[in-house]
């Protein structure tokens, strides 16, 4: 079972947090499933960029950015070679480290 290390987030999740999640699931919703509330405020249908994250390890694990995704990054605050959106990122078989960018160009938080 592959292990997802998120690094810490002020506010998300201020110690970090290690968890391990099956193949196949997207990484927004490993990380809710495990009580961090990473923001997802289209409902993981790739229509916004709250749910921005940069893979510091284990980035060429995953499969491919659909162009849907890429155009949205664009517009994502703190874009870097390794981001993804965690609702289209789904876990392989590698283990992975996550950052949660500070910001999100979100106006208001969602509170799912």
């Amino acid at each position: 079972m592959p292990q997802i290390t998120f690094l810490p987030h002020a506010e998300i999740c201020p110690e970090g947090k290690i968890i391990h999640v099956a193949a196949g699931i997207s990484l927004c919703d490993a990380a809710l499933e495990h009580e961090i509330e990473l923001e997802h405020a289209c409902e993981k249908a790739c229509a916004c960029t709250t749910c921005h994250i940069i893979v510091r390890e284990g980035f060429d694990s995953l499969a491919e950015a659909s162009e849907k995704e890429e155009d949205l990054l664009d517009k994502a605050w703190g874009l870097e070679p390794e981001s993804r959106l965690a609702c289209q990122a789904m876990v392989a078989d590698e283990d992975l480290v996550v950052e949660i960018p500070k910001y999100t160009i979100n106006h208001a938080k969602e509170n799912h």
